[in-house]
C-alpha cells in the first residue's frame, strides 16, 4: 500500500485548484512593526505588512514585552501542566479577573486559542442543555461549525444577518425547547457587522441563550475595548462572550465571560480545557498588561480608526474594488484564485508589500480577495506606497476594476 500517493494526491488537487498556501518566512522587528524582514533562499528582504491581525501593533508594545520577560524570568518558560494538574498559575488567575471585568460578566476562562474556545465552548455548553436547538450564522467562523457540529446538538443555519429567517426558526423550535444562537459581531472575511441589539431582541422574545464571538472587536471596539457589543450598550444582555488573546491584543490564547455556572460547567467538563496544557505565565501576563492598557487607553483605536479611513478613501480614489465596511477590515476584491495568489506574489516580490491572498475555503469561490487591515502604525506614506503598488498590481495583471466600492452583501 502506498499511503504516501494519499497526501501527495491530496497536495496535488489543491496545486490544481490554485488553492496551494505557500508560507512566508517573516521576522517582525521591535520597534519597526509594520516594518520586517523575509527570509528567501536569496536571503533576508525588507517587507511592510499589510495583513496582520495584531491589529494594534500591542505584540510590540513595551509594557506588553517586558511583562513577558520579566514573568519568564521570574516563573519560568512553561505553565508545567493543565489547570487541573499544577498549570493554574498566578497571572492566569489574574488574567482571568481582568477578561470579567473587560466584558463585565462575573468570570472568565482561558483556553489555548481561540479556535480551542470556540470549539469546546460551544460543544460543550450545548452537550449541557438538554435538547437544545443552535441557530447559527451561515457566515461563522470554522471554529465555531466545529463546535456546533461536535456537540451532536440539532442545529439550523440562519442566512446572514438575516433577523427575518432567524424568528421564522425561533418560532418553528417553540416556546418550550431550549435554543442557543451562536454568532459573531465583526465578520473577518467581509468586515460587516452584525445586529447584536436586534439579536439579544429576539433571543429574549423566544427565549433563547446568546453566545457571541468578539474575536475581530476585542481591543478595538467600545469605550475600553470590550468590542462591538460594549460600544452598542448591548454587552449586558449576551449570556456568552468569546474572545482572543491573539489579534488586537497582541498576544495568545482564547477565552469565554460569562456568568459563573456558565464558566464553573464548562471548566468541570470541556475536554479541551481539561486535557491540554494551560498557557504559560509569561503569555497569561503579557495578555493581562495588554488588556488592562487597552481599557485605559484609547489612543490606539483612534489612531487606527483614522488610518483605516485613509487607507480606504486612498483606495476608493484609485478606482480599486474593495469591499465596503464600517470596520478596520479592507477587503480588495479580485474574484478568481490565480489571480488573487498572483497579485499577492507581485506586491511581495516587486514592492515589498505582504498581503496573504484569500482563497476558498476561506471565501467563496469567486470572491477571491486581498485582505488588508489597516494599523495605528501605517503612516501616510505606507498608505500611499500601498494603493500605488496596488495600482500596479492591478493593471499588469488585468484585474477588473469594478468600482471604487462594492457593497457588501
Amino acid at each position: 500500500m502506498d499511503y504516501q500517493s494519499f497526501f501527495n494526491d491530496a497536495v496535488a488537487a489543491l496545486h490544481a485548484e490554485r488553492r496551494y498556501r505557500v508560507f512566508a518566512d517573516i521576522e517582525r522587528i521591535v520597534g519597526r512593526f509594520p516594518h520586517a524582514v523575509r527570509h528567501t533562499p536569496e536571503g533576508p528582504k525588507p517587507v511592510v505588512l499589510w495583513c496582520s491581525n495584531d491589529y494594534l501593533g500591542m505584540g510590540h508594545h513595551p509594557k506588553v514585552i517586558d511583562a513577558m520577560a520579566e514573568t519568564a524570568r521570574s516563573m519560568g518558560a512553561g505553565a508545567g501542566g493543565t489547570r487541573n494538574i499544577s498549570g493554574t498559575h498566578h497571572p492566569m488567575v489574574e488574567l482571568e479577573a481582568e477578561l470579567a471585568d473587560l466584558h463585565g460578566k462575573p468570570a472568565a476562562l482561558v483556553f489555548t486559542s481561540g479556535y480551542v474556545s470556540n470549539d469546546t465552548g460551544i460543544s460543550t455548553i450545548a452537550k449541557l442543555i438538554p435538547n437544545v436547538l443552535i441557530l447559527s450564522d451561515s457566515l461563522n467562523h470554522n471554529s465555531m461549525i466545529e463546535g456546533v457540529r461536535r456537540s451532536g446538538a440539532e442545529r439550523r443555519i440562519f442566512r446572514h444577518n438575516d433577523l427575518a429567517h432567524l424568528e421564522e426558526l425561533l418560532q418553528a423550535a417553540g416556546p418550550d425547547r431550549p435554543k442557543l444562537i451562536v454568532f459573531e459581531s465583526v465578520y473577518s472575511m467581509d468586515g460587516d457587522v452584525s445586529p447584536i441589539g436586534r439579536i439579544c431582541d429576539l433571543a429574549e422574545k423566544y427565549g433563547a441563550m446568546t453566545y457571541l464571538d468578539e474575536v475581530h472587536a476585542v481591543g478595538l471596539y467600545g469605550e475600553r475595548g470590550a468590542g462591538v457589543a460594549e460600544r452598542d450598550g448591548e454587552m449586558h444582555r449576551v449570556d456568552v462572550i468569546e474572545g482572543t488573546l491573539g489579534k488586537a491584543f497582541g498576544c495568545l490564547g482564547g477565552y469565554i465571560a460569562s456568568t459563573l455556572p456558565i464558566i464553573d460547567a464548562v471548566r468541570s467538563y470541556a475536554p479541551g480545557f481539561i486535557f491540554t496544557t494551560a498557557l504559560p505565565p509569561a503569555i497569561a501576563a503579557a495578555a493581562c498588561v495588554s488588556v488592562r492598557h487597552l481599557k485605559a487607553s484609547g489612543e490606539e483605536r483612534a489612531r487606527l480608526a483614522d488610518r483605516v479611513g485613509r487607507t480606504k478613501a486612498k483606495i476608493a480614489a484609485a478606482g480599486l474594488p474593495q469591499l465596503d465596511t464600517p470596520t478596520h477590515i479592507v477587503p480588495v476584491m479580485v474574484g478568481d484564485a490565480e489571480l488573487c495568489k498572483a497579485a499577492s506574489d507581485r506586491l511581495l516580490e516587486v514592492h515589498g508589500i505582504y498581503i496573504q491572498p484569500i482563497n476558498y475555503p476561506t471565501v467563496p469561490r469567486g470572491t477571491e480577495r486581498l485582505r488588508i487591515t489597516p494599523g495605528p502604525h501605517h503612516d501616510e506614506g505606507l498608505i500611499d506606497a500601498l494603493v500605488e503598488a496596488l495600482d500596479e498590481v492591478w493593471s499588469h495583471l488585468g484585474i477588473a476594476r469594478a468600482g471604487a466600492r462594492i457593497a457588501a452583501e
